[in-house]
């Protein structure tokens, strides 16, 4: 969750830090610091709240001096948000300094051990006992360096981390671990980087590794020496970012969001567009042939958040599609619910980062199963990327914004693609019906870009229902799960209380909380079951609600003459009807946040990546 940058190079490390960590600071707000060495001193400014604070302090760097530094970002687990608890942490002696991604689980253990030896703790995080442990091992007689002192503490603790370390009796030297939390090496011209993600460092290069569980980096200003958890030194694959840095930059709109809104039909266009071949859907290396298909006798889809509310609806298509049985399932529940899982079973797993810890632990436990794994995943190289049998990147770009947008609509692309292409090579689609499929999801973009230049009317009618405490999303089949997705959109960014509810279901219970003004959005997409649509806004206009409602323009003149409010997106294809459902409903999302004054791009106890469970 937390953003880590690190640099070492013959330029003044500060404001490069600063900079790394304005392109990280997605990850977590509750506080910032950086640390710099020079001259066997370190000089530290960290502060609670949001990364401006800490260049106020710093005035932008200029009064910090030292070529090696490192910087942290901070999504409060262990501690309050404040200064103390701020990273980076320090070493009683004040000669080790460390930033941390993750959570150590026996850090209390460890505490206890150190403040029986006389050590004394500043702050009530769990990254501290790090910094402390470092101090101490590099005092017994059997390390002679840091590096030997590092390998000893990752034996110790227990849990998740990216670790950067600077030490002042070492200051030609910046030092990273890495095990179940993302950390990449950047490779510059007399310079050399550690960051939580590409964003922080494609200005200043474009040649990357990334490190694997149980790796230790050393890095130089020349030069940068991985070892494996053996202690033994490897040669790491280098990768090439491709995208500019402009892609990370807000480009004139006032927030990422909108941004990554309105990026979305080029976004569909980049993930779609490559894999259509002839008037075919082509995957290029993707492994999963034919007779693999055929010997898939259950798919799992396996995500968190946005991503598993993609699932949902690829659980109704690829069911549809290819008539095998499929479960959509959290990952954070995959684990403790001893799933069913046999070699017949294809796991897919759906993350934009490619690093959620839920997901990432899901993904093991199912290959451990014998499932073979396919992952759709935006950030090319990342962990569940290299640990997965199959991989589909969507080539959304970099996404900055916390809540979700261009990435999910990308996701839910490539899973409509895969379950044609699925359900092509288990002969369940006649030529006339697989061209027509494909012809439609070649349309999507330009029909997204009806929808968003419709943008206008959303934000009027968001004018008009901002005021609510709680709005309820009902739908039934796809229409269902597309609510989910427009209910959580609602409630991360605008902090207003939603729920989507399978509009069957309103009569077992979920009815009794309609009353007088109470807003429903009321989805209507679906075709085949429009009429028991129908017949649901009629009960709870009956009972006093408001309702807005979104349709296809063919169900325009019925619907509206039943709701107060009436969104449309273009006709299509029944399974493509979400990827444009959900244009309208985040624009919505964004325009009532924006009326409510919400901090859009970073709401309020989100972090973009969960890299802790």
């Amino acid at each position: 969750m937390c953003g880590i940058v690190g640099y070492i190079g013959k330029e003044q490390a500060a404001p490069i830090l600063l900079e790394g960590l304005a392109r990280l600071e997605y990850r977590g707000y509750d506080s910032a610091g950086i640390c710099v060495a020079e001259n066997g001193m370190l000089d530290i400014a960290k502060c609670k709240g949001r990364l401006a604070n800490l260049a106020e302090k710093t005035a932008h760097g200029a009064l910090m001096h030292g070529t090696v530094g490192i910087g942290h970002t901070r999504w409060a687990t262990h501690g309050e948000p404040n200064d103390i608890n701020s990273h980076p942490h320090v070493s009683q002696n004040g000669k080790i300094a460390l930033v941390h991604n993750g959570i150590i689980e026996n850090y209390l253990e460890i505490r206890e051990f150190l403040e029986e030896k006389g050590v004394q703790f500043a702050s009530e995080t769990d990254s501290e006992v790090v910094a402390q442990l470092l101090e101490y091992c590099l005092g017994l007689d059997e390390v002679h360096c840091m590096q030997d002192a590092i390998y000893m503490v990752l034996h110790r603790i227990e849990g998740a981390y990216a670790f950067g370390i600077v030490c002042a009796d070492d200051p030609e030297r910046l030092y990273a671990a890495r095990k179940d939390a993302p950390l990449l090496l950047g490779y510059g011209d007399g310079c050399n980087f550690i960051a939580s993600d590409v964003t922080a460092l494609v200005k200043y290069t474009r040649d990357v590794s990334y490190m694997e569980d149980g790796e230790v980096a050393v890095l130089t200003r020349n030069s940068i020496q991985v070892y494996n958890a053996m202690e033994l030194p490897i040669e790491k694959e280098h990768h090439h970012i491709d995208w500019e840095i402009s892609a990370a930059e807000k480009g004139g709109y006032p927030h990422f969001m909108l941004k990554e809104i309105m990026e979305e039909p080029e976004a569909l266009r980049r993930a779609i567009t490559p894999r259509i071949k002839d008037g075919r859907i082509d995957f290029g290396d993707l492994v999963l042939g034919r007779e693999t298909i055929e010997n898939i006798s259950r798919i799992m889809i396996i995500a968190c958040g946005s991503s598993y509310h993609v699932g949902m609806l690829g659980k109704y298509t690829l069911e549809k599609l290819t008539r095998i049985p499929v479960e959509a399932v959290l990952a954070s529940e995959f684990r403790y619910c001893d799933p069913i899982v046999d070699s017949h079973t294809l796991a897919i797993v759906i993350s934009q980062s490619g690093e959620t810890l839920d997901t990432m632990a899901a993904l093991r436990e199912a290959k451990a199963r014998g499932a073979r794994v396919l992952s759709i995943v935006n950030v090319v190289g990342s962990s569940i990327a290299r640990e997965s049998d199959d991989v589909l990147y969507t080539w959304a770009g970099p996404e900055i914004a916390v809540a979700t947008t261009k990435a999910y609509s990308t996701q839910l692309a490539v899973i409509d693609m895969l379950a044609i292409y699925m359900a092509d090579n288990l002969g369940r689609l006649d030529a006339a019906e697989y061209a027509r499929l494909v012809e439609e999801l070649q349309m999507l973009p330009e029909k997204i870009e009806t929808v968003l230049a419709d943008r206008e009317k959303i934000q009027f009618f968001a004018s008009q229902y901002f005021n609510h405490d709680s709005v309820f999303f009902i739908g039934r089949n796809l229409d269902y799960a597309l609510g989910l997705e427009g209910s959580l959109k609602l409630k991360e960014i605008s902090y207003i209380h939603s729920e989507a509810y399978a509009s069957g279901e309103l009569k077992h219970g979920t009815i009794s909380l309609i009353e007088d003004g109470t807003l429903v959005v009321a989805l209507g997409l679906y075709g085949p079951l429009f009429e028991k649509a129908m017949s649901n806004v009629i009960e709870v206009k009956a009972r006093g609600a408001s309702v807005l409602a979104l349709t296809t323009e063919s169900g325009k003149a019925e619907l509206e003459k039943r709701v107060d409010a009436l969104l449309t997106v273009p006709d299509t294809e029944l399974m493509f009807l979400p990827s444009l459902g959900v244009v309208s409903l985040q624009l919505f999302a964004y325009y009532i946040a924006l009326q409510r004054g919400c901090d859009i791009d970073k709401p309020r106890n989100l972090a973009k990546s969960v890299t802790v469970e």
